[in-house]
């Protein structure tokens, strides 16, 4: 029976042996048709894996915001033919703060087994190595850009931090990075605690836990680097 693989990438420009397992050489060798975040990234992924993959014979399909959803019926169709088919996203695992979920819920109603491989998330390394509570913690995903409507999305994430004890988790664009962070030291308490991970898995991996009054003593440059943000008690 045909299988629906959920294929981890790379979070940077680390080599992808030092943090992918080796069945993902196998899986996407054997592979002929994917689903993809962006074909171009997909294809130089495919060709990091293994050379001798011979791009033009595979099919892709694209999954990203611009997706309507009547075309997703028509992406799981080489399952009925037979044909395994991997999801890639473009860092990390799909379906998690990436597309897929919506084309693995179509999978399950169309009862199509569904395989997560092993990869790399930023939000589980970054709560690993963070020290912050792994017990109660929420990822939620993008904050407001309008400056007003930022400062008041993280104040109520700092009272969720600081009454539940639950660890808040978000992201931001690259080029973004420094102004979020510029918002976070002026919004919150200086004895909230700011978990800041940059270019995780990668040879200049950053990731720093300090008081929110510490960090403004030193304010990290990570303008176009990505980056997490973890605010704790």
């Amino acid at each position: 029976m045909a299988k629906l693989y959920l294929v981890p990438n790379v979070l940077g420009e680390s080599e992808w042996q030092n943090v992918l397992p080796a069945q993902v050489f196998n899986i996407l060798t054997e592979t002929k048709f994917f689903i993809v975040e962006n074909i171009r990234t997909a294809r130089r992924f495919l060709k990091k894996v293994n050379k001798e993959i011979r791009i033009d014979s595979l099919t892709f399909f694209e999954l990203n915001k611009y997706t309507k959803a009547a075309d997703l019926p028509g992406f799981l169709a080489p399952l009925k033919d037979g044909e395994n088919i991997a999801v890639i996203s473009e860092a990390g695992c799909p379906g998690v703060a990436d597309p897929g979920a919506e084309i693995v819920k179509l999978a399950h109603q169309n009862n199509i087994q569904v395989i997560p491989v092993t990869g790399p998330s930023s939000i589980i390394l970054s709560l690993m190595a963070s020290g912050l509570n792994g017990q109660n913690f929420a990822f939620v995903g993008y904050l407001p850009v309008k400056p007003n409507e930022r400062a008041r999305a993280i104040s109520k994430l700092e009272k969720e931090a600081r009454n539940n004890r639950q660890t808040q988790i978000f992201i931001e664009t690259p080029y973004r990075n420094n102004q979020l962070i510029a918002d976070i030291l002026k919004t919150c308490a200086a004895s909230s605690l700011l978990c800041i991970a940059a270019n995780l898995t990668s040879e200049n991996e950053f990731v720093q836990t300090k008081s929110v009054g510490e960090w403004k003593k030193n304010v990290p440059d990570l303008h176009k680097q990505p980056a997490i943000f973890l605010i704790g008690s």
